[in-house]
């Protein structure tokens, strides 16, 4: 049996960013599906639209999906699935963490997904950091 790391199925990475921000603040942000295309550039080309227990997304790649998000918490869970059609849905773990009283750290584990060669996992990772920074530079502008 081949060790988990080298499984990969089983291959992560934590991609982080720190921000200038009180971790709550950030939070609200993050967490709020309208504001999403202002940042998320890989997971959101328009508006989101709200359709039962699930948003309605179009993303640059697989155009229409259907999202979910984890319920509003104090613990700075900001975990999200998207299904693009056809696709099963993916697990997208997400976090903000307060590190000082003014400061937080965001946290997305990509999640190597089945069909993904080398290219494609450092491309989504590459592409999630931009977008986190995009969201630091949202943050640290208000």
């Amino acid at each position: 049996m081949k060790p988990t790391n080298e499984d990969h199925a089983a291959q992560s990475r934590v991609i982080t960013q720190r921000v200038q921000c009180e971790w709550r603040r950030a939070y609200v942000l993050a967490a709020d599906p309208k504001r999403l295309p202002d940042w998320a550039s890989g997971l959101a080309k328009s508006a989101l639209v709200p359709h039962g227990d699930h948003w309605i997304v179009r993303t640059p790649e697989s155009g229409e999906a259907r999202m979910r998000f984890a319920p509003r918490n104090d613990l700075g869970v900001l975990d999200h699935w998207v299904a693009p059609e056809g696709v099963p849905e993916v697990y997208l773990p997400f976090r903000v963490i307060g590190v000082a009283p003014d400061a937080c750290e965001l946290q997305f584990t990509l999640l190597r997904q089945p069909h993904m060669d080398d290219a494609a996992f450092e491309r989504d990772a590459q592409w999630i950091a931009r977008d986190l920074q995009a969201l630091r530079n949202l943050l640290e502008a208000d």
